[in-house]
């Protein structure tokens, strides 16, 4: 649910509630309303809300759940790096025989 999706990103790039509405420029309340599922984001600040966390308002809605991670202006070597990050955390950079 979308408010799940909002708590979620929000507490895992260690944001408070009354952080995330000042980059939102929108009261504590409001993303406490979020979260708690008794109001919902309009339009406009629900594609605020996707960039703020970079990610698709399809992932936000739960009608998508790939992450998409924006690497634009890296280097490749530094692409290969993340990707390689990612690997090992996914666990699977074992060697192939």
């Amino acid at each position: 649910m979308l408010n799940t999706r909002i708590k979620e990103l929000r507490t895992a790039r260690n944001l408070s509630q009354v952080e995330m509405a000042k980059r939102l420029g929108v009261t504590k309340q409001s993303v406490s309303n979020w979260e708690n599922n008794n109001i919902q984001p309009s339009v406009d600040m629900l594609v605020m809300i996707a960039r703020l966390f970079s990610v698709s308002t399809d992932y936000l809605l739960c009608l998508d759940n790939r992450q998409v991670l924006d690497v634009t202006g890296l280097s490749v070597e530094h692409v290969a790096h993340i990707q390689q990050v990612v690997d090992d955390i996914r666990g699977r950079n074992e060697p192939q025989s």
